[in-house]
């Protein structure tokens, strides 16, 4: 969906070595896009670093090096992510602290970083994946749907303060979507019910792939949704409208 005025962009996707954010790594590669990838997990691409995003020095350090490699940053995704589940009276502040860092935190340091090069070129696209639960909530992630839910309105505000510039803001909340960390759940018995019960009260009746995920976002870093910020467009089979 990018279309050929998106080929020389030069992309950066957090927590692109796995689940929602590897299929959008692939997507925008497919579309002709430079992508760079900022994940804990070690890369063997020339693209990859290894970077926790919590840490701004290691995210300063890695979007230097992008911009060294693949020329000026235009377009982020937000898709480096933390869950946690425990009981909120015996939540430890340490294990809340952790959770927001990563999804909250983390977002505000990775596009403090690339900003300079959307402002400069009066063009850029910023898409956040937070989450469903941030809609619904979800019991025992009190840490996980709080962080989630701030992503949301920060997105909201960025769009508002950015737009001016040329520069997009959206978030994509995905629903319930077959990734490592839904098949880790399953296995530890956190997902209120079993995949088969989830499918059946998501109204297109399957789960959700990360592609389905990274079709979204295509559309949304493309010259053609230059219109679209400040929105929060789920992608959830139906389960929150």
């Amino acid at each position: 969906m990018s279309g050929t005025a998106d080929v020389a962009r030069t992309a950066v996707v957090t927590g692109g070595a796995s689940g929602i954010g590897q299929a959008i790594v692939r997507r925008l590669t497919a579309d002709g896009l430079k992508v760079a990838v900022l994940d804990l997990t070690p890369g063997t691409d020339d693209c990859a670093f290894t970077v926790d995003v919590t840490d701004r020095a290691q995210v300063d350090k890695a979007m230097d090096a992008v911009r060294e490699r693949l020329g000026p940053v235009s377009v982020l995704v937000n898709a480096a992510g933390r869950d946690g589940f425990t009981r909120f009276a015996q939540l430890a502040f340490a294990d809340w602290q952790r959770v927001v860092d990563v999804n909250l935190n983390g977002v505000f340091h990775c596009v403090q970083s690339a900003l300079p090069d959307m402002w400069e070129g009066r063009w850029g696209r910023i898409v956040n994946i937070s989450s469903s639960s941030a809609h619904s909530g979800q019991p025992f992630m009190a840490h996980y749907v709080a962080a989630k839910s701030a992503v949301n309105g920060l997105t909201k505000s960025l769009a508002l303060e950015l737009g001016p510039r040329g520069i997009t803001v959206n978030a994509i909340p995905p629903g319930f979507i077959d990734t490592p960390m839904l098949r880790t759940a399953e296995r530890n018995q956190r997902l209120g019910g079993t995949i088969e019960e989830h499918i059946a009260r998501t109204p297109v009746r399957r789960v959700g792939r990360p592609e389905d995920i990274a079709a979204t976002c295509s559309f949304l870093v493309s010259e053609e949704a230059g219109y679209i910020t400040g929105q929060i467009i789920g992608v959830n089979g139906g389960r929150n409208t």
